[in-house]
């Protein structure tokens, strides 16, 4: 079988390649990459094969979301895996990995299995599921990480919950290093954050509304730092949302500490300031913060200190949202909104779009130790399309999510994934049909 897709702008950072160019997929992987590829396969082309004219269209690897929740088993009500999967694919997604806090949740080989066996029985994403650090979630005890390597975990993380024992944290450095996984991890020390409701700031303040301080963030970011350098291991920090935050982790890297970091969509679009409604689609963990901390979220994606963009997709049904701010759960969908958010920051010459590209595909690929994020010759035809150019309104009621919790509902966006593509199949085409031929 062979696809053709013709005329876009190829930008694969792994190739440091961004040039207009014809890119040629047979049998689910990337052939070759040229100019004039279209006459040259005329009449070559499979009688099923088909020729995609993306003039004016963007070319990159599948988009990598790294940090998502899809809620199955357990609580399907939110989210289930199929929903999240068409979710992920709508927004230009082809591979996801999801946390580990589902009920029961993944600190098992069964868990992990069946996560596996529902992703593939959808087909519709790749699904890398994440593996509990310890058993429960409890932060006691490690959970069996090589069963769940066995069994399909490509990382490990308690994700929505710290490991406050810093001592099971760093036999979880050591053990997930001797397996080849990466530990992602959650930083929040909660005797900081206890009864906080949104960031410790002026806006907390003139609110009257208990705040969660960045150190909170900040203390735990330096904790794991130090375990990493002192057991020559790597750590992962997720969901970066503080100046403070992002000064550790740049000076770490700095010192050769094997750190990687992301950050969500809403740390570098949303401030606290959002709060001022009370409007509990803003609540989410870690908090928005303050503007200056926004600033420098987006100083660190820009220098390189944070590495990859994820969308902490974090579905919650409407009565979990529609209560009171003390009572409302933390968390917002971002799925079919991160990309479009990202490309903002071309917009804003924060990054240029190979940097983005690199930090929401090539980047997520290598810290995941997956081997997707490129389009060199011979690699799997994992494969987004982006219209640039397309305009549009967010409705969530249009939303392939299960879950509505969205802040962006009717924000205009610039840009959108207009085709996803696993193993040169098309999974998600919102192409006209006059553009396959």
């Amino acid at each position: 079988m062979k696809t053709l897709l013709t005329g876009g702008r190829v930008i694969d950072p792994s190739q440091n390649l961004d040039r207009v160019a014809d890119v040629l997929i047979v049998d689910g992987r990337i052939s070759k990459i040229g100019s004039g590829l279209k006459s040259k396969e005329k009449g070559k082309t499979d009688p099923d094969g088909v020729i995609i004219d993306l003039k004016n269209m963007i070319i990159v690897p599948g988009l990598i979301d790294m940090h998502t929740h899809l809620r199955d088993p357990g609580f399907e009500y939110k989210e289930t895996v199929e929903s999240g999967s068409a979710a992920a694919s709508a927004g230009g997604f082809t591979a996801v990995a999801c946390m580990a806090n589902t009920d029961p949740c993944n600190d098992n080989r069964a868990v992990t299995e069946y996560i596996v066996r529902k992703a593939k029985n959808c087909g519709l994403v790749r699904v890398h599921p994440v593996g509990a650090i310890s058993t429960g979630l409890k932060g006691a005890a490690l959970a069996e990480f090589g069963d769940m390597k066995n069994a399909g975990a490509v990382a490990l993380s308690d994700d929505g919950k710290p490991v406050m024992n810093s001592h099971l944290m760093r036999m979880a450095l050591e053990y997930a290093d001797s397996l080849n996984l990466p530990v992602i991890a959650h930083c929040e020390d909660t005797d900081l954050s206890a009864g906080g409701l949104m960031n410790e700031g002026l806006v907390s303040t003139e609110l009257g509304m208990p705040g969660i301080p960045a150190i909170a963030e900040e203390t735990m970011i330096a904790r794991d730092i130090l375990l990493a350098g002192y057991t020559d291991t790597a750590v992962h920090i997720a969901h970066v949302s503080t100046k403070g935050s992002v000064e550790l982790i740049r000076n770490a890297k700095a010192r050769g500490i094997r750190v990687t970091a992301e950050t969500a969509p809403h740390y570098f679009t949303l401030s606290d300031e959002s709060l001022r409604e009370f409007d509990t689609h803003f609540k989410v963990n870690p908090p928005l913060r303050s503007p200056e901390d926004v600033r420098a979220v987006k100083e660190g994606l820009k220098d390189g200190t944070i590495d990859a963009i994820a969308s902490d997709h974090a579905p919650h049904a409407v009565t979990e949202k529609a209560l009171e701010f003390e009572y409302a759960l933390s968390g917002m969908i971002g799925l079919e909104t991160s990309l479009s958010l990202s490309l903002r920051l071309v917009e804003e010459g924060v990054l240029s779009l190979n940097q983005l590209i690199g930090k929401m595909s090539t980047n997520p690929a290598r810290i995941l130790r997956i081997p997707f994020g490129t389009l060199v010759p011979e690699a799997t035809a994992d494969v987004t399309v982006i219209d640039p150019s397309c305009t549009w309104k967010v409705d969530v009621k249009q939303f392939r999510s299960r879950s509505k919790n969205c802040p962006y509902d009717r924000w205009d966006m610039s840009g959108k994934a207009v085709m996803t593509m696993v193993a040169g199949e098309i999974k998600y085409n919102g192409l006209p049909d006059c553009r396959i031929i």
